[in-house]
């Protein structure tokens, strides 16, 4: 077989197109006669892979083939009709089991030009490059690349709505894509193989779910413009429910991503995020220490170091304790010490601190009550701890109300990492079996500058207040987390809980 596209290295990529297909009769011919003849020479393979055709689809794709026998072309179908995601599976099977490098989808209906071929398979000499999108709505020198997606027969409707969409998905899944709904993509195979694509669905939404994989996975996406065309070809797509849908997986995403829900589209990292809003559990600690003089300050699961940065600009001195090193964290803190605080504190921290924050680590302990009693051996005369622990009584815990978004696999109240729970009451107890006394107590909202894409707009605003509103009249149902200024039962506590 001939191969394509020497990479930068200078090793031959081997290249594959494989069309999907579905009753394409009339336009399948098309199609074929449109590859531009240099890329008849150097592709490895087509693959016109019918997806179970009502019509002559595979007829007329193998007279094609017979009356082109200098052309490398197979012509497979499905036994039933997978759906359009579906289909997209067996292509990429087909790929990996035949040794392709690159996998291009091409469209059997003639919506997208083959003549761009080239253009697609060009960004692959970058051997970083892991997979490339066609745009019909990228801007090349301030126009629509090559003529406008109007202009090639897209529908309003469409327009408006491929915008609309588009830009939300880039605003949840932080990503800069001109455009998420084209249907011209090539892949890198092994990149491909790497991804669950069982897991993902048989219809439309595919192609969505394909991008939040590589996202997750911090795959390299590149868009290269393309003109737009519209023709008589019969659209499958129900644009209600395939907007619902790729909304649904795109917030998914988010939410995986910083630890809530499912979140099988999303990935955590090794650290919670830091949740600068003054309503969240980093922002109750911060307005708690807003108005402390310079204190020597002990960070017990001080993560990445943001909290304790924020610390250091009131003038306060931050000693941080964590399990994992992350880059910048003693750039972030004036001492860190790499522990396992499941060993208890180390001895390298020993002294007297004026404030013990433990923000969001008790609940993650095998001994939490070992943990506090050893904060509080740290704790100079008049020092305070201050803890913030989740709230298990929270609404989204309770059974259905939830709406299947939050469960025990990811981050959040009910979280695999978590070893105990608390409601406001058995932390209470739990604090004064540790010679602790409660002297203040903030209530923490929803972590809202994680989960929306922006908190500054005017939904951001309006969720933000009705959140405040319903934790201030409920802290038991709707306070996300419990945040105390706890002082040594030997010292006189300020006021009562």
């Amino acid at each position: 077989m001939p191969l394509v596209c020497p990479n930068v290295s200078g090793v031959q990529v081997k290249v594959g197109v494989f069309v999907v297909a579905y009753n394409a009769e009339s336009t399948i011919t098309f199609v074929l006669d449109r590859i531009p003849s240099g890329f008849w020479a150097d592709v490895a393979e087509v693959l016109v892979l019918d997806d179970h055709s009502t019509d002559g689809t595979v007829a007329v794709a193998e007279r094609y083939r017979d009356g082109h026998p200098d052309h490398p072309i197979t012509v497979l179908t499905q036994p039933r009709n997978l759906g359009y995601g579906g289909n997209q599976k067996s292509g990429y099977r087909y790929a990996a089991d035949h040794g392709w490098d690159v996998a291009v989808m091409l469209h059997g209906d003639g919506q997208y030009a083959p003549e761009v071929l080239p253009a697609m398979v060009a960004p692959f000499r970058d051997e970083t490059i892991d997979a490339v999108f066609g745009s019909r709505m990228m801007r090349t020198q301030g126009r629509l690349s090559q003529r406008s997606a109007l202009q090639g027969g897209m529908p309003v409707y469409k327009y408006v709505g491929n915008r609309l969409l588009s830009g939300l998905q880039n605003r949840l899944t932080g990503a800069a894509l001109t455009e998420w709904h084209s249907g011209y993509r090539a892949y890198r195979v092994d990149a491909v193989e790497e991804l669950d694509l069982e897991a993902n669905s048989d219809g439309f939404d595919f192609d969505t779910e394909i991008i939040l994989q590589l996202l997750a996975g911090d795959r390299q996406i590149v868009e290269v413009p393309i003109p737009t065309h519209y023709g008589d070809e019969i659209c499958y797509v129900n644009g209600l429910a395939y907007a619902r849908d790729i909304v649904v997986h795109s917030a998914r995403f988010r939410l995986g991503n910083r630890g809530f829900g499912r979140g099988q589209l999303g990935k955590v990292g090794d650290e919670y995020g830091y949740k600068p809003s003054a309503a969240s559990s980093h922002g109750r600690v911060l307005e708690m220490m807003r108005d402390r003089p310079p204190a020597r300050v002990l960070d017990v699961g001080c993560g990445s170091g943001w909290l304790a940065r924020e610390l250091r600009t009131m003038g306060h001195h931050v000693v941080g304790v964590d399990l994992i090193e992350h880059p910048d964290i003693r750039s972030r803190t004036d001492v860190f010490v790499q522990t396992d605080l499941d060993s208890g504190l180390p001895a390298e921290v020993a002294g007297s601190y004026d404030v013990v924050i433990a923000a969001d680590v008790v609940e993650h302990v095998r001994e939490p009550e070992v943990l506090l009693r050893q904060m509080v051996d740290c704790l100079a005369p008049d020092g305070r701890v201050l803890a913030s622990v989740p709230n298990i009584s929270h609404w989204y815990s309770r059974g259905r109300i939830g709406l299947g978004l939050f469960n025990y696999d990811q981050r959040g109240i009910l979280d695999r990492t978590h070893l105990r729970f608390f409601t406001r009451r058995s932390f209470l107890q739990l604090a004064r079996r540790c010679r602790l006394t409660p002297v203040a107590t903030r209530h923490a909202g929803l972590p809202l500058d994680v989960l929306l894409p922006s908190t500054g707009g005017i939904l951001g605003r309006a969720v933000s207040r009705v959140d405040e509103l319903l934790v201030r009249l409920r802290p038991t149902l709707f306070a996300y987390q419990f945040v105390y200024e706890l002082a040594p039962r030997r010292s006189t506590p300020l006021a009562p809980e």
